[in-house]
C-alpha cells in the first residue's frame, strides 16, 4: 500500500524537496498548460499554441539534408555500421577527439573567427541546465551567490540553485535605460549582498539576453569584466544564443573577443576568473540532443569539471555524429547564415504582425523571441494585473506567453513570446488570435470585459488565484520581505 505525499516527502532528502527548484511560476505552469491542450490545425484547432518555448526550428530542412547526404556519420546505418562498436565502447570524460575539435571550430565560426578556442577546454554535459549547474558545483559553496542582471531566464533559479544551493542576487536594470547592464547596478546589488554578510562568488550573463533578444556592447562587456576583476569575483558568460544574432552577425561579442583585447591593450585580466557556457540547444536547434559545453579558461575549473561531466556526458553516438556535422565548412557556413536570414525574416513579420494591433515591443536583434509591451492592456501596473492579463490570454486567447514577472522583471507589463518553434501556418493562427483578441483597429487602452474575479487556470502544480503574489526570485524592491529585497535566500 503506497505512502501519502507527506509521508513519502519525510523519505526523501532535503535536497531533493527543497522548493529551489523554480516550477511554481507561470512561466513553467504555462509549458504544462500547453502540454495538456496542444493546438493542432485539424486534431485540435482550439488548443493553446506554444509561444512560451525558446526552440529553433527554421532549419530542420538544412539538417535533414544533411543527414540524408551523409549516412556515414550515423552508427545506425548500413553505410556506417561499421563504426559501431569503437563508438558504442567506453569513451573518456575527455569526449571523442574528433567532437571537441569540431565544438572548438564551430564555437569560433559562430564569432566570426574572431577567437579561437581550445579544444581542451571544452566540457560536456547535458545540455546548458547541465553546464550551468556543473559550473556553479565547481566555483560555488551552499549558500554563496552570484548577480544575475534582470530580466533572466526563469529556469536559472532550478538550474543554477536546486541542488547546489547557492543563491542568486538580481541587479535591477530596467527600460528607462534600455535594461542596459549599469557598474552602477552592479555595484549596488553587491555592496548590499556585502552588508547583508552574503559571500558573492560572480557575475551570471546571457549574451545574447534571454528574453531581451539584445546583444550586449563592447563596452558593458568591458565594465562588467573590469568589475568582476577588481573585486576577484568570477563570470559566467552563457552564450547558447550566439549563432541566433539575425541583425549584423558581425556585430556580436563574446566575453573571449573581450578579454583578448583586453589583454591585447594591456588590461591586467585575472583569466581564471572567466567562463563561458554553451550548448546546440539553440543555435543548432537541438534541445534534444543535450549538448552542453563549459569552456573556462580556469586550469582547475577545466580538472574538476571534467571529472563533474562523468555525471551528464553527451552520448558517443550524438558526438559522433554532430563531429561530422560540425566539421563540415561549408555546411556550418550555409546554416549559420541561412538560419540569420530566417530568423530575422520570421521576426520581421510577427512584430509587423504586432504592430497592426499596436503592440510594441523591445527592439532585438537576436534570440529566438521578443520582448512584448501590453502595459496598456493592464488594469493596473502592478504584477497582480500582469498575471490576470497572462491568464486571460493563457484561458482565454490560448497563448501560451511568458509574463515578464517570471523573469525576475521589476516592471508589470512585459511578455516573452517566442517565434521560432512553428510553422508558418501556425504562425498565422497565433497573430489572427492576437488581433481577435485587441481588435485591428484598437488606438486607446483596451477594456478587457472579459477578467472575472474568479478566473484561474487550473493546472497539475498548483492554481493561480487572484491574490497570487510573487514568488520570492520575483519579488519587486518593495515587497514586504524581511531579508533583503534582491536576494533569493540559501534552504
Amino acid at each position: 500500500m503506497g505512502l501519502g505525499s507527506d509521508q513519502n516527502h519525510q523519505l526523501l532528502s532535503k535536497i531533493a524537496t527543497n522548493d529551489k527548484h523554480g516550477e511554481n511560476s507561470p512561466y513553467f505552469d504555462g509549458l504544462m498548460a500547453y502540454e495538456r491542450d496542444q493546438f493542432h490545425p485539424t486534431k485540435n484547432p482550439n488548443g493553446v499554441i506554444q509561444l512560451g518555448l525558446a526552440e529553433n526550428q527554421l532549419c530542420f530542412d538544412l539538417i535533414e539534408e544533411w543527414i540524408r547526404n551523409n549516412p556515414k556519420a550515423s552508427i545506425c546505418t548500413p553505410e556506417g555500421v561499421h563504426k559501431f562498436r569503437e563508438i558504442a565502447n567506453f569513451q573518456d570524460y575527455h569526449g571523442l577527439p574528433e567532437f571537441t575539435r569540431a565544438m572548438a571550430n564551430f564555437m569560433s565560426k559562430v564569432r566570426g573567427g574572431r577567437v579561437k578556442f581550445d579544444p581542451e577546454r571544452i566540457l560536456m554535459s547535458g545540455g546548458a541546465t547541465g553546464a550551468n549547474e556543473l559550473i556553479m558545483f565547481c566555483l560555488a559553496d551552499p549558500g554563496d551567490a552570484f548577480l544575475v542582471p534582470t530580466p533572466y531566464y526563469p529556469a536559472f533559479l532550478r538550474d543554477l540553485c536546486w541542488r547546489t544551493k547557492a543563491q542568486l542576487i538580481p541587479v535591477l536594470c530596467d527600460s528607462s535605460n534600455n535594461f542596459k547592464i549599469t557598474r552602477e547596478a552592479l555595484e549596488a546589488a553587491y555592496n548590499k549582498a556585502q552588508e547583508d554578510n552574503i559571500n558573492v562568488k560572480g557575475v551570471i550573463i546571457t549574451n545574447p539576453s534571454n528574453p531581451l533578444g539584445t546583444i550586449l556592447d563592447r563596452d558593458t562587456m568591458k565594465s562588467i569584466v573590469s568589475f568582476i576583476n577588481e573585486n576577484n569575483i568570477h563570470l559566467i558568460s552563457e552564450e547558447v544564443y550566439a549563432a541566433t544574432v539575425f541583425r549584423s552577425p558581425s556585430s556580436y561579442v563574446s566575453v573571449a573577443e573581450v578579454i583578448q583585447d583586453m589583454e591585447e591593450c594591456n588590461n591586467n585580466i585575472n583569466l581564471d576568473l572567466i567562463h563561458i557556457t554553451y550548448s546546440l540547444s539553440k543555435d543548432m536547434g537541438f534541445p534534444g540532443f543535450r549538448v552542453g559545453i563549459v569552456y573556462s579558461f580556469n586550469d582547475g575549473v577545466v580538472s574538476c569539471g571534467r571529472k563533474m561531466s562523468s555525471f551528464g556526458l553527451v552520448s558517443s553516438q550524438t558526438q559522433h555524429m554532430l563531429a561530422s556535422m560540425l566539421s563540415n565548412d561549408k555546411f556550418v557556413d550555409n546554416f549559420l547564415k541561412e538560419n540569420s536570414r530566417r530568423l530575422a525574416k520570421r521576426y520581421d513579420y510577427f512584430t509587423k504582425g504586432l504592430e497592426e494591433v499596436n503592440i510594441t515591443r523591445f527592439p532585438s536583434d537576436a534570440g529566438l523571441f521578443c520582448w512584448m509591451n501590453l502595459k496598456s492592456l493592464l488594469k493596473d501596473q502592478t504584477f497582480e494585473a500582469e498575471l490576470k492579463l497572462w491568464r486571460v490570454i493563457m484561458n482565454e486567447v490560448k497563448l501560451n506567453v511568458s509574463p515578464g514577472s517570471s523573469f525576475c522583471c521589476f516592471e508589470p507589463g512585459w511578455f516573452r513570446v517566442c517565434f521560432a518553434n512553428m510553422d508558418n501556418e501556425t504562425v498565422e493562427v497565433a497573430l489572427n488570435r492576437i488581433r481577435t483578441f485587441i481588435g485591428k483597429e484598437t488606438k486607446n487602452q483596451v477594456k478587457i470585459k472579459r477578467w472575472q474575479p474568479n478566473l484561474k487556470l487550473s493546472f497539475s502544480s498548483r492554481k493561480f488565484e487572484e491574490s497570487t503574489v510573487l514568488s520570492p526570485h520575483m519579488m519587486s524592491p518593495h515587497s514586504p520581505i524581511s531579508h533583503s529585497p534582491l536576494v533569493i535566500p540559501a534552504t
